[in-house]
């Protein structure tokens, strides 16, 4: 299927801080020239889309903070304020690649969607549904972003700025807390659904859906334990309208390779290597990058950067429980390369285009040392990413993957949705089938088989679900939202737990490290909003 490119535009304008200074530059297009057609607002929305491929947010950064920050990651970078930051570390509050970029990232991507939203009601369309389309999706990727400022930065402070026109440089917003900015995402969200289709066909298809603002509504209320809310949208997509377009893919991996745009995609985004090198990440370059940067700074030594790894507990927990014929968790093989990996499930002895272990060769079955990757100083005992890698389809990553990134799937969904049954007063059992639905794809046996007690009392099945979440969705950039929602980072048992995983959580302090520092910039050119607490 072919993939949606996203073409970009930049008008002039600065977010919060710079001089009023008004000069026209006759090679850019200005706001006077442009908003005028349907294109312009088709243009205008794709501008948005368009900040999935800068590093600052999906293509790169954003999973550090989402996945190496976690209990799940980690980083033993030679880069050491890259390391330092997802031990919780935090010196130069402006540093761009663990704080400021993806802050700032995320306002220019909200900057696009207000101007759409301000401008696009006066142009006239043929069709006024198409206009409502575009704005609906302006509102979807506004509440995105909105989402993840709460979930990152959000505190009881008063730190964020919620911008609802487009900014100048003159404007000095007022400040928000966390709550009211999941608030304004609630906001957006809901005025998604009132006109965003329930699909895209052809070449539209991976724009936001009715099913995708649901679910993300869904993961808003979530983190606010507002469970009953969060299980009527998710019941949409589960047991509802939009029932007939989701489900899950017979085979896992289906979801981390070429088979993009399927069943189980409720929100993914659309990466390409249409360009390739050298495609740049600015806002002027004619021929974007529109790739993923992912798997360049998450492979392998000598594949990639690997400025980020997992946590071998990982590992050990997947092989606590076979499968119904006795082998491992199929989900382990697609979310890590380790030791072992070439002994634990069968054709499962390439890393890109290294060889797992020591291949054996000659009559007399000496070791080949060349090929002993496991031995090697820099491989000892550790364990990488590999889902959206590019392993799958060639011996090398870079920073033009084509992979796309499922924000959203349906077995996050079905997951959610049997969390919030159980934490509204539902019925354990009907929640357990739910997790039943999500293990019975990778043939794991029903939870009643090894864990009688989560099937059958809240308690345990809420502690249980957390493991679940894990083997199902690990890497996937949901684990820091999971563990914040859970409580684990708000008194000292929660830290104990996650501290007996990832020791970088002996230097996290719970009055202090739940939110990342705002960057010390924008409190100082912004009177208006705080500092996060203890900073």
């Amino acid at each position: 299927m072919k993939k949606i490119i996203y073409i970009f535009f930049f008008l002039s304008a600065l977010f919060l801080t710079g001089c009023d200074v008004d000069v026209e530059n006759p090679n850019t297009t200005t706001v006077e020239s442009f908003w005028k057609t349907e294109n312009d607002a088709k243009n205008g929305i794709n501008a948005v889309y368009n900040y999935f491929y800068k590093p600052d947010t999906f293509s790169r950064w954003m999973w550090f903070r989402l996945d190496l920050t976690s209990d799940e990651g980690c980083s033993e970078s030679p880069w050491a304020e890259l390391k330092e930051w997802t031990r919780f570390t935090y010196n130069n509050y402006n540093f761009g690649e663990g704080n400021s970029g993806t802050y700032g990232a995320c306002y220019r991507a909200i900057f696009r969607a207000n101007q759409v939203l301000h401008y696009v009601p006066d142009i006239e369309f043929k069709d006024e549904n198409n206009k409502n389309q575009i704005l609906a999706q302006a509102h979807f990727l506004r509440g995105l972003y909105y989402y993840y400022l709460g979930l990152l930065w959000g505190s009881n402070e008063k730190s964020l700025a919620i911008i609802l026109e487009p900014s100048t440089p003159a404007m000095r917003p007022e400040g928000h807390t966390g709550t009211e900015v999941y608030e304004q995402a609630i906001a957006d969200f809901t005025e998604a659904v009132k006109y965003l289709p329930e699909e895209w066909t052809g070449d539209e298809k991976g724009r936001a859906t009715k099913g995708a603002a649901y679910a993300f509504r869904a993961k808003v209320y979530m983190q606010m334990h507002k469970w009953e809310e969060a299980k009527a949208d998710l019941h949409w997509l589960v047991e509802g309208e939009g029932r007939k377009y989701y489900g899950l893919t017979t085979n896992y991996f289906d979801n981390f390779n070429g088979n993009e745009n399927n069943i189980e995609s409720v929100f993914e985004i659309q990466y390409s290597d249409i360009y390739g090198s050298p495609a740049g990440d600015g806002d002027y370059d004619v021929d974007p990058n529109l790739g993923l940067n992912r798997g360049k700074f998450f492979a392998p030594p000598s594949i990639g950067w690997t400025d980020g790894e997992l946590r071998p507990w990982l590992i050990e927990e997947f092989k606590k429980e076979k499968d119904v014929n006795g082998g491992y968790d199929i989900r382990l093989k697609y979310t890590a390369f380790y030791e072992e990996m070439h002994n634990d499930f069968p054709n499962n002895d390439r890393i890109y285009g290294r060889l797992s272990g020591f291949q054996k060769t000659g009559e007399n079955g000496n070791a080949n040392p060349d090929v002993d990757t496991w031995g090697l100083d820099n491989w000892k005992g550790r364990v990488f990413f590999r889902k959206y890698g590019a392993d799958y389809y060639r011996d090398y990553d870079d920073y033009y993957n084509k992979t796309n990134v499922r924000l959203i799937r349906f077995a996050d969904v079905l997951l959610m949705y049997a969390e919030c049954i159980v934490e509204s007063g539902g019925s354990v059992s009907t929640a357990v089938g739910y997790v039943n639905t999500v293990r019975a794809r990778v043939n794991m046996p029903a939870l009643a088989v090894n864990h009688s007690a989560a099937a059958s009392g809240k308690d345990a099945f809420l502690k249980q679900l957390q493991m679940e979440r894990v083997h199902e969705l690990a890497t996937e950039g949901h684990r820091w939202g999971d563990i914040k929602r859970w409580g684990l980072l708000d008194n000292q048992a929660g830290i104990d737990e996650l501290k007996s995983r990832d020791p970088d959580f002996n230097n996290f302090k719970a009055d202090r490290h739940s939110c990342l520092p705002i960057p010390s910039s924008e409190v100082k050119n912004n009177s208006n909003i705080s500092q996060n607490p203890n900073y």
